[in-house]
């Protein structure tokens, strides 16, 4: 179970976006943030205060991933040759929650993350039951025989609120993904802008 199952919304209100693009989100109705003080007029923030926001962001859209995690991935992506924005991206999309979540098997990634936890998933016929499990191009994810008519399940998979990204390979019929290379970041649908360039201004602090 996320920690932040409850409150995630908290997350949107605090970023003053709907950063899943959900239409049950409290800043379709309420822009500002969370609290009693959630109204009060914000000043210009500083460049630290624009790159935390969106190291912030990044973090919560995955499912709120915990800062040493996130921490720990950004220094793998920096080792990589080539951009480590794009790097950073391609990583957190190699997380089985999120492909489960790119999918429409759940409807949000922290149904994903507790529906891998809950060992309803298999990755190359294995049962994984860790979220952050990183999978790679040509592997096959499936759901369990016995969890495929779970309602959770038929209702992410029939509903028109997201679209299937076109580096993954999706049979709903047979509760099927295959991974098929990772994406660039241009690829990804995220709702909101996001800004890994200013993740790795952060951490290069």
């Amino acid at each position: 179970m996320s920690k932040r199952h409850s409150v995630k919304y908290k997350i949107d209100r605090r970023m003053g976006e709907n950063i899943w693009g959900r239409p049950k989100s409290p800043v379709n109705k309420r822009e500002y943030g969370p609290g009693q003080h959630g109204q009060r007029r914000k000043g210009k923030m500083s460049d630290f205060g624009v790159q935390l926001r969106a190291k912030q962001k990044l973090k919560g859209y995955y499912g709120n991933i915990s800062e040493k995690q996130f921490h720990k991935t950004y220094v793998e992506a920096s080792r990589m040759k080539g951009d480590s924005s794009e790097n950073l991206i391609g990583l957190l999309e190699r997380r089985l929650d999120a492909i489960v979540y790119r999918a429409k098997l759940v409807p949000t990634v922290f149904a994903a993350r507790q529906f891998v936890n809950h060992g309803h998933v298999k990755v190359n016929g294995k049962r994984v039951t860790i979220g952050s499990y990183r999978c790679r191009p040509g592997d096959l994810i499936e759901v369990r025989d016995r969890s495929k008519q779970m309602a959770l399940v038929i209702e992410a998979t029939q509903s028109s609120e997201r679209d299937v990204p076109e580096y993954l390979e999706v049979d709903h019929g047979k509760m099927t993904v295959k991974l098929n290379r990772v994406p660039a970041f241009n690829e990804v649908p995220y709702p909101v802008q996001m800004e890994p360039n200013l993740i790795v201004e952060f951490y290069s602090r």
